[in-house]
């Protein structure tokens, strides 16, 4: 039985000094939990800004919100429901430890002991055991990536937003990522809603994508991938996943048009 995590019916959001003019509007969407999900579209069209509104961050101006089916109108209501990873980075003034535990520290549910023994067997998992005594400018990019995931991952929701974690590293370390991600998220059971301007990251990772429109004409398109999991990188040279590519493309290159 499929059950809606999230659903968004007709969101507006304007800054108040102009209302008038917003800076999206009719964004409507359903994720399943356990979906992965990857918003795409142009810089600029609000894609951080959705994702501020659904974790409690912003207030939006119109539309409707529900979690778990609950209608969630202040933002106040959705603070502590969903897990969101920003592009900023680590705190560079706190160990790897420190920064996990920082979900901890908001909620403080159960000791600190517990928490920071939780943390250290996450990160023997990530492949990081040895580094909580570590600062983020000690761990390379990869490693400070995971670092952040982790970090999202310890404040227990069932929902994740992660806002472009992989925008900022080399072609080399994003693939030892994505393969990372995937393996990860397949045992997790967690449902991610996930922005990227990396077509090819998109359709990798993603059950569905959609495409963002920003201002008062826009909106989302949805697009299904239809590929085969486990995904692999030699998908990346298939008929299918080439096909979904040039769509994408085409999807997003009339969406700059209008």
């Amino acid at each position: 039985m499929h059950t809606n995590m999230i659903s968004i019916t007709d969101l507006i959001y304007s800054f108040e000094a102009s209302p008038k003019a917003p800076v999206f509007s009719g964004i409507s969407m359903n994720v399943i939990q356990g979906e992965f999900i990857s918003i795409v579209g142009a810089s600029g069209c609000g894609k951080s800004t959705l994702f501020k509104i659904i974790a409690g961050l912003l207030p939006h101006s119109g539309g409707e919100i529900r979690i778990h089916g609950q209608l969630s109108g202040e933002p106040s209501s959705r603070l502590g429901q969903v897990a969101y990873m920003p592009q900023q980075d680590l705190l560079p003034w706190r160990t790897v430890l420190d920064n996990c535990l920082l979900p901890w520290e908001l909620k403080q549910i159960g000791s600190k002991a517990e928490a920071a023994t939780q943390i250290r067997e996450m990160l023997a998992r990530f492949g990081l055991a040895g580094t909580e005594a570590a600062y983020p400018a000690e761990l390379s990019g990869g490693m400070r990536q995971r670092v952040a995931l982790l970090r999202t991952l310890a404040a227990g929701n069932e929902l994740l937003l992660l806002d472009e974690p992989f925008g900022a590293l080399d072609a080399i370390t994003k693939r030892e990522l994505h393969r990372w991600l995937l393996s990860l998220w397949s045992s997790l059971e967690k449902t991610v809603l996930f922005i990227t301007h990396d077509l090819e990251e998109a359709l990798l990772l993603s059950d569905r994508i959609y495409l963002m429109s920003g201002g008062a004409g826009g909106g989302l398109q949805e697009l299904a991938v239809d590929l085969p999991r486990p995904r692999h990188y030699k998908m990346n040279y298939e008929p299918q996943f080439v096909a979904l590519r040039e769509d994408l493309e085409r999807r997003l290159h009339e969406s700059r048009m209008v």
